[in-house]
Formats: structure tokens, C-alpha cells, sequence
């Protein structure tokens, strides 16, 4: 079969090498900005290059242009997204062509933060409280029956991009008003305090076939506003928390109308232990997270999608292999040094080192949840004392 593949952003190489192996010819697709980034080429069977990431109705034109200019002379059997922002690419180009996958409506489920929450409100899975920003009296009713604060949010932006806390009505009218003509591409909630936990999956025919809970120690929100370490651990497979985040998982893949990819969804604990449904995405979680999950289970969630897709693109049936049910935490921050000296992280539950440029990271994996946040805690230390850098929130990109 003929892959095309989408990614805007550097990552996913674990997918192409593993598609590849499973004698798929590549065509990929990214911006040319990162024309001479460290893909994967022996993987990649030819490259395409586009000037914008950008979704804009103007743009996805473009790009089926080009991709009709490509369908003349080669076979495309299947596209796949690698990145968040990349979804609503291949979901339009899906629909143009008639290609299998997720259309346009139920990708909107994984990318709209909006209709995420309409859609698993409407279907009985629990969220916070919300309002789009469409009418004037209907905000004002939110607005002044809320309780504070809120988070207003980009509905196309991925992770903590673009999020703005206000802390009352006329703070959040005031907000409102400076987005002009673009506040219909916002929604407001109440925010809520408690644990974020992030629960990584694969689906097959509609039902999860692999499911790893884990616990944000440091969230990307205050990461990403507050120049913290982020930090991750997983959660042990029969933890009651696991258990439950396993079935609200579940239900927001049925909810959304999730027949076959990974998953990356978001939940957060309530100081009563209940959970509610912060989001989803049709893809397999960033910032390393999938090392992480690989590094507890010994499943690569990259390699198991690319298998999946393949299996699916021959209509042959897909298997999981054996998993593992070790722990496993993540410590990653930017780091003042261009190369920093990786040795004080040197315990011998450490499987991963990361080799970023300005970045310091580890991931450990032990049989022991309280040995993992020992060895987190102290490294946490050793970066806030010694490499520790922090940058301003990245600003809401032009999408």
C-alpha cells in the first residue's frame, strides 16, 4: 500500500520507519522549513513540501491541489496525520479523494476543543462547565453565574497554547472583546484545580485494545505559563484511578466515533476523585510521552499505529503484542546549556536520555510507583538548581 503522510512538525519517525518495515511505499508531507530535519529518509520514499501549516480553507485548497497534481501519475491507498494540527489536513484531503479514514465531521471531535465538549456533554461523559462565545446573552448569563476563574481557549490550538485565565466577568468581557472578529474561534470554562492525568491508547474496530493511565506532576498549563519541569508518571494498571480512566476513555472514544488510530485524552481529578473530560486527540501523545509509555509497557505506540494502519489498509486483522505493567516517569525542561552534561542523571533506572538541542530529559522506569517519584524528585532539583531555563508561553499561532 502507498502511505501519504502528514506532519508539520518534527516527529513521528518511530511511524515511518515502522510503516516502512511493513513494505509500504512513503510519501510524506511537511513544511520546507524542515526540509533538512533528521527524518527518517531511508524510511521516506519521497518528500513534498508545503509553505504553511496552516488549515485555512484557502490552504487545505491548496494542498488537495497539489496532492491531485501527485494522484495523477502514483496510488495513494492511505493518509495519515502524525501531528495534532496535521488531523484536519488529512481529513479534508480523505474526503476530497474518498479515501478510508476519519472524515472531516468526526475529526472535528479530536481538533475542535469546542465540539469535544458539546459533543461528550451530550453524550453523558462529564465536563467542566462551558460556553462558546457566539451570543451575547447567553455569555452573559455564563458570565455572571460561573464561578471563577475561567480559561478562555483556542478551539484549534493543541495543548496549552493561546490559553488565557481570567479571574472575573469583566475580565473575561474585557478578553472577549479584544479578539474581535476571531472571538467565535474561542470558548470559555470554569477552570478546574486537580491532577491532570493523560490517558495514551489504541483503538481497533471501536474498542481500545491498549490503554496506559499516567499522572501529570507538573501539567502543561503551568508548564507552559509558568516556565515549570514538566514531569509525568504512570499510574499502576489496577490503581482504582486506572480503572476508571480506562472506561471514561472508553466512553469518549465511543462518544466521538473512534474506529482505529492512537489516542492521547486528558482528564482531570476532582478534589472529590471524581474525573471530568478535559480533551482528546487522534494521535499519539508529544513531549515524549510515548517513550514513556514504552518504557513501562514495552509497547511503541508509534510502531503499534503504523502496524494497525497497515493491517487495516490490507483488511487484515491487527493484534497487540504482549504488553508489560511496570511504572515509568518523565522529567524534561529546556535547559540553559546548548548540550548539557547528561552524567548526574545516572541512576540505573534511567532507560532514556534526551539529545535536544537547549533541552534536558530523562525517562526511568522501576516495578516501584514510589521509587519512580524519588528519583523524579531529585532530578527535578538537580535541573531547577543547574540547568533549568524558562521562555515566555508560546503565543496563539496563525491557523
Amino acid at each position: 500500500m502507498t502511505f501519504l503522510c502528514i506532519s508539520c512538525y518534527f516527529k513521528g519517525s518511530p511511524f515511518l520507519r515502522a510503516a516502512k518495515e511493513a513494505g509500504n511505499t512513503i510519501f510524506f508531507i511537511t513544511v520546507k522549513k524542515l526540509e533538512h530535519a533528521d527524518w527518517p529518509r531511508e524510511a521516506i520514499d519521497e518528500f513534498f513540501f508545503i509553505d504553511s501549516e496552516s488549515n485555512a480553507p484557502a490552504d487545505l485548497a491548496n494542498l488537495a491541489k497539489g496532492v491531485s497534481w501527485l494522484m495523477r501519475s502514483k496510488q495513494v491507498d492511505r493518509i495519515v496525520a502524525l501531528d495534532d494540527f496535521d488531523v484536519e489536513k488529512a481529513a479534508y484531503l480523505r474526503e476530497e479523494f474518498r479515501l478510508p479514514g476519519m472524515g472531516q465531521t468526526t475529526a472535528r471531535y479530536f481538533r475542535d476543543k469546542l465540539a469535544m465538549r458539546v459533543q461528550a456533554r451530550d453524550q453523558g461523559v462529564p465536563v467542566p462547565k462551558f460556553s462558546d462565545l457566539f451570543n451575547d446573552v447567553r455569555l452573559t448569563e455564563f458570565a455572571n453565574t460561573i464561578e471563577y476563574p475561567c480559561l478562555i481557549k483556542p478551539r484549534g490550538e493543541a495543548s496549552a497554547t493561546g490559553i488565557k485565565k481570567v479571574h472575573s466577568a469583566a475580565e473575561l468581557w474585557q478578553h472577549v472583546h479584544s479578539l474581535g472578529e476571531k472571538r467565535d474561534q474561542y470558548l470559555v470554562e470554569q477552570f478546574r484545580p486537580g491532577d491532570v492525568y493523560h490517558v495514551d491508547a489504541i483503538s481497533v474496530d471501536g474498542e481500545i485494545v491498549f490503554c496506559q493511565s499516567s499522572r501529570y506532576l507538573d501539567t502543561p498549563f503551568e508548564v507552559a505559563h509558568g516556565g515549570g519541569i514538566f514531569r509525568s508518571v504512570s499510574v499502576p494498571y489496577h490503581h482504582p484511578d486506572a480503572e476508571t480512566l480506562r472506561r471514561l476513555t472508553g466512553e469518549v472514544m465511543d462518544a466521538f466515533h473512534m474506529q482505529f488510530s492512537a489516542s492521547h485524552t486528558e482528564f482531570i481529578k476532582m478534589p472529590d476523585g471524581s474525573f471530568v473530560f478535559l480533551e482528546t486527540a487522534s494521535r499519539v501523545g508529544g513531549a515524549h510521552l510515548a517513550e514513556m509509555v514504552e518504557a513501562a509497557t514495552g509497547i511503541s505506540l508509534w510502531a503499534e499505529w503504523a502496524r494497525l494502519e497497515t493491517a487495516k489498509a490490507y483488511g487484515k486483522e491487527y493484534h497487540l503484542p504482549e504488553r508489560r505493567f511496570d511504572q515509568s516517569g518523565i522529567i524534561v525542561s529546556l535547559s540553559r546549556y546548548a548540550k548539557p552534561d547528561m552524567t548526574p542523571f545516572n541512576d540505573p533506572e534511567v532507560v532514556w536520555k534526551m539529545d535536544k538541542k537547549q533541552h534536558v530529559g530523562v525517562i526511568v522506569a522501576s516495578d516501584s510507583t514510589d521509587r519512580i517519584l524519588e528519583i523524579l524528585d531529585k532530578y527535578a532539583s538537580i535541573i531547577a538548581n543547574d540547568y533549568h531555563m524558562s521562555m515566555p508561553a508560546p503565543p496563539k499561532s496563525t491557523n
